[in-house]
């Protein structure tokens, strides 16, 4: 790999006007990890590390036991979690590869076909890597724990302890082996059935066809007949497909409930508190108190927004509308770029100095293209590389929340990266820290710098709705999940009880100031969380009530903040999150905790009533 610095794309985007408007937008540079798909390099890649995941297992498998109990235990066992954690990076590197050169574009057949050859190489290699784990799990506690009490063991202390909590739940060696191979035409397969169903999907809006992002994208449009029909034909498209959609989701909740049983799992969403490191009485009570929020929040927000727009609801397709009579306009990409780094740089200069290496080394792919996943994300791939960003930008204020979000994760990952592969992975508890952080340090500059009262209400309620978008829809989110997995349990669920349940959740969520009409019971469809990781969205409520508490310290004090927070980050995976959340005296075990959070977002609907009544 060269360390030089490489010149990102430049994608013209699909209009001369568009182009005009949003500048010249950036694809990422993939050849900081691979020459291409067809590189010797790859290959090469590939081949050694099938070769080598062989060898680690001729090497240690049914030895571990017996080497921890030997002379020089921390020495010997050490350098098997060293050889190891070399293995698990490059493993990560290959199929960080594969995905992002599939997520450019998954409907190119190509493209499909080297994700798909990858990813079943991969998963037939890190089969021989199994075994590690599982008897690193069973050798005994105190053993284990003598030999980690001096280097080099001792440094993978974290990562050894919290591969323990997993040992009430795992197998036998045989059973986990076949789980791991049958993911490939299991759950692995119904994913990437989902996302090339939703990448090929066109939606007909006045004429023009058009991919998923784009006509999402027209239900920010300032005209309401635009929203209308672009929600009309999200709709359509979604029923349309709903027989597919309908299968997925109940295979994929079957093969959870099964994979569940055999573990001995209790409740439908345990295994994946588990893989946060959060307590399930700490998510039910963030739960609870965000449920009990409803009227205060997005109930209350709605009532006031209807009234912006003269009416007594509003239609679910203006939920996310701009207000009215308040000057829309695009946001070029340079413009987004000195925004995100100017708040970032105010906070500290070294978070946006990391940052700024993105946009100046090819690591973000921006524009918007058929084809393509929806969406955003970073990708940490692996800490001997470094992260990427996938964007649909389109000149939105919300799409400069949103480059502010994922660069947030993308710092966060750079933060992490010396802890190393197999400490570098963030929770998703603390994951969603520093992109929602990143979002509000963005918010309140532009805030601080907005003088004109029509254009500080805008900005304001838009900060609102993005926040009941990741606090309150999120739960509701959350909601459906827990109905959908627990009556799956039952039998299958047709297309009309997903949507029942769906409206449910959104109907209690949402309030009595959205109307909820016809088409809108199909649009749980698109949602890729409950396809790709099953009650990951809680992560997103927990990570904005956290920011919210951890702002208000920043806010109280910042002395000292910058150092602690930073710290925070850097620790990677290698803490529980009570543990980084102490020196900035926060504690999310108290159900109190919650309400700090929430009372942000209260004030600033607050702060909105006022502007109203003056």
């Amino acid at each position: 790999m060269t360390s030089q610095k490489a010149t990102p794309l430049l994608h013209p985007s699909s209009s001369g006007a568009a182009q005009a408007e949003l500048g010249a937008l950036p694809e990422w540079n993939l050849s900081h990890l691979y020459p291409g798909m067809e590189s010797e390099a790859f290959r090469s890649d590939l081949a050694k590390a099938e070769a080598a995941c062989k060898a680690f297992a001729e090497s240690y498998r049914g030895k571990l036991d017996a080497m921890a109990q030997g002379e020089g235990a921390s020495e010997t066992l050490g350098a098997a979690v060293k050889r190891y954690e070399a293995l698990e990076d490059l493993l990560g590197r290959l199929m960080s590869y594969a995905g992002l050169i599939y997520s450019g574009d998954t409907t190119d057949p190509v493209r499909a076909k080297f994700y798909g050859d990858t990813q079943e190489r991969l998963t037939a290699a890190s089969t021989e890597l199994l075994f590690f784990g599982l008897e690193l799990n069973r050798i005994d506690d105190a053993v284990l724990d003598r030999a980690m009490s001096t280097q080099p063991l001792a440094h993978y202390r974290p990562w050894i302890e919290d591969l323990r909590k997993d040992k009430p739940y795992q197998l036998d060696d045989r059973i986990e082996q076949l789980f791991h191979e049958k993911s490939v035409t299991g759950r692995s397969a119904w994913n990437r059935l989902f996302d090339e169903t939703i990448a090929s999907l066109r939606f007909t809006v006045r004429g023009e066809e058009l991919p998923i992002e784009p006509t999402l994208n027209k239900l920010l449009d300032p005209d309401e007949s635009v929203r209308k029909d672009a929600s009309d034909a999200l709709a359509k498209t979604f029923q349309a497909n709903l027989r597919t959609f309908t299968l997925i989701t109940n295979t994929l909740a079957k093969d959870k409930e099964i994979s569940d049983r055999w573990r001995g799992f209790e409740d439908v969403a345990d295994s994946r508190h588990l893989a946060n490191r959060v307590e399930r009485d700490v998510v039910e009570a963030m739960v609870s108190a965000v449920r009990a929020a409803y009227p205060r929040l997005s109930h209350r927000y709605y009532a006031l927004k209807a009234k912006w727009f003269g009416k007594d609801k509003l239609d679910h397709w203006d939920r996310n509308a701009p207000l009215p009579k308040v000057e829309q306009r695009t946001i070029p990409w340079n413009e987004a770029k000195d925004t995100v780094l100017s708040a970032y740089s105010a906070f500290s200069p070294r978070m946006a100095d990391i940052a700024r290496r993105f946009f100046d080394e090819g690591w973000i792919d921006a524009p918007t293209r058929p084809g393509k996943a929806p969406g955003a994300f970073a990708h940490p791939t692996v800490p001997s590389a470094h992260p990427y960003v996938l964007l649909n930008y389109q000149g939105k204020p919300r799409d400069v929340m949103t480059l502010a979000h994922e660069l947030g994760h993308g710092v966060h990952q750079v933060m992490a990266g010396p802890n190393g592969a197999l400490m570098a992975p963030t929770p998703l508890t603390l994951a969603e820290t520093a992109s929602v952080f990143g979002e509000m340090l963005t918010f309140r500059r532009l805030l601080d710098q907005t003088t004109d009262p029509v254009q500080r209400k805008a900005m304001l309620a838009s900060k609102v709705e993005d926040m009941l978008n990741t606090v309150v829809r999120q739960i509701a989110f959350y909601s459906f999940e827990r109905k959908v997995h627990v009556e799956r349990r039952n039998g299958e669920l047709t297309s009309d009880k997903l949507c029942e349940l769906w409206m449910s959740v959104q109907d209690e969520s949402l309030g009595p100031a959205i109307r909820l009409g016809a088409g809108y019971e199909t649009f749980w469809t698109y949602i890729p969380h409950f396809i790709h990781s099953p009650f990951y969205v809680y992560a997103y409520a927990f990570g904005d009530c956290l920011v919210n508490s951890l702002y208000g310290v920043y806010e109280r004090s910042n002395e000292g903040f910058v150092d602690r927070y930073f710290a925070l980050l850097s620790a990677g995976g290698t803490k529980h999150y009570s543990e980084l959340l102490a020196p900035f005296g926060l504690n999310a075990g108290d159900p109190s905790f919650w309400q700090i959070g929430l009372s942000m977002i209260e004030r600033m609907i607050g702060e909105l009533e006022a502007m109203e009544a003056a």
